[in-house]
């Protein structure tokens, strides 16, 4: 890019702070009238309640406030690619949005948007598909160069059902082809994909492993949305409520860069809020099987004991493995036992020697959730890089 298209780039930041939403939203209007079939590739869901509208908008001024120097944008552009490698984006769907997108800023902008500013536009946009392509490709290759490893879709069938709360089933998932399973990363999701009749589209969701890699199958675990008619409550209901085993689901190699960090032999302290324990239950499972000898704090909350998925699991765990110790919080309890806690999740009631300086942080569970404990860590002078987090949803949040 010249300096002045990185100058009439920058130009737009202020527009973009404000009317960002209002630009991409036409944006997916835009496209999903002219391209229809890209619905069948976008989270439904994330485009009615406007959170991917909005995480694009952050994305796009994220862009162009460091469009001098993109590379600081490399941890984002990470998180990104492994979602889009999980939904199998291809360099030829970044054409398609180039497009629509280059096409909405002159739209939304009118008289604004002069010939030179959206030259300066479709070059960064360009500059910024072929960062993003490139590093995608670099992980599918990861993907297929791994035993039982591919990329796109594979058939997987539904062997075991189990129920682990009133909220929470787990579904156990094998090859349809026989082959091998690739392993994964603790703390990795896979994207799983169902025909939704009540839209009539084919519909991913990304449902992290919540079980250590075994060679043999992936498990997710699953929360009903109890009467939801909003696309991604469909989705998990229509698991509980209609997938049962023989069924034969779609799925995407295992992504994401939330991943255990435990090569070091430093404390583990993992922190979760209702089904986004699920992530951390194979980070758990996995650290266990390995015999470490470091300390290890599991803190959960959740509504109460009959939402309470692998208790039982948890307490079998603490018990058998001495250096696990785990802390449970219920919003109502008729009765609780040791270390139990009435109400939200509250670090300061835990142990001091819990919350270990040097110890690793793995944080799970809604966004105020997850903001609010990154804040205590960061306040009680845990190094930034020592903690972890992972929103489920398209990526907009911000800790700092």
């Amino acid at each position: 890019m010249s300096p002045l298209q990185k100058d009439l780039v920058k130009a737009t930041v202020p527009v973009l702070k404000e009317h960002g939403v209002l630009l991409t939203t036409h944006f997916y209007n835009r496209m999903f009238t002219h391209n229809p079939e890209l619905k069948h590739v976008f989270n439904m869901g994330n485009q009615q309640n406007k959170r991917q509208q909005t995480a694009l908008a952050m994305a796009v001024l994220a862009y162009a406030e460091h469009i001098e120097d993109p590379s600081v944008l490399l941890p984002v552009v990470d998180t990104i690619g492994h979602k889009h490698a999980s939904l199998h984006i291809r360099p030829e769907h970044y054409a398609i949005v180039g497009r629509h997108l280059i096409a909405s800023i002159a739209e939304v902008l009118g008289e604004a948007a002069t010939p030179e500013l959206l030259n300066a536009w479709t070059v960064a946009y360009n500059q910024l598909a072929t960062l993003m392509s490139g590093h995608e490709q670099k992980l599918y290759d990861e993907k297929v160069s791994l035993p039982g490893g591919w990329s796109g879709w594979r058939p997987f069938a539904v062997r075991q059902k189990v129920k682990e709360s009133e909220e929470i089933t787990s579904f156990y998932l094998y090859p349809v082809d026989g082959g091998a399973v690739a392993d994964f990363k603790p703390g990795q999701y896979i994207s799983l994909r169902l025909f939704l009749p009540e839209i009539n589209l084919q519909q991913p969701r990304q449902y992290s492993l919540s079980s250590a890699p075994n060679g043999e199958y992936y498990r997710i675990s699953v929360k009903r949305e109890a009467g939801s008619q909003h696309p991604d409550g469909m989705i998990s209901n229509r698991l509980h409520d209609f997938i049962e085993p023989g069924d034969v689901v779609d799925l995407s190699a295992p992504s994401g860069n939330f991943i255990l960090q435990a090569e070091d032999g430093k404390p583990q302290v993992f922190i979760s809020g209702g089904v986004g324990q699920t992530p951390l239950m194979s980070m758990l499972e996995t650290l266990v099987r390995t015999d470490t000898t470091a300390p290890i704090t599991w803190v959960h909350g959740c509504r109460n004991e009959q939402v309470h998925a692998f208790k039982a699991d948890l307490r079998f765990i603490s018990e058998a493995v001495a250096n696990v110790e785990k802390h449970f919080f219920y919003d109502s309890a008729d009765q609780l036992a040791e270390n139990e806690y009435l109400g939200w999740v509250s670090l300061d009631q835990l142990p001091a020697e819990v919350l270990h300086p040097e110890a690793k942080y793995y944080i799970c569970g809604p966004g105020p959730f997850i903001r609010q404990h990154y804040r205590y860590l960061v306040d009680r002078g845990i190094e930034q890089s020592n903690i972890h987090f992972e929103e489920f949803g398209p990526l907009s949040l911000s800790v700092n």
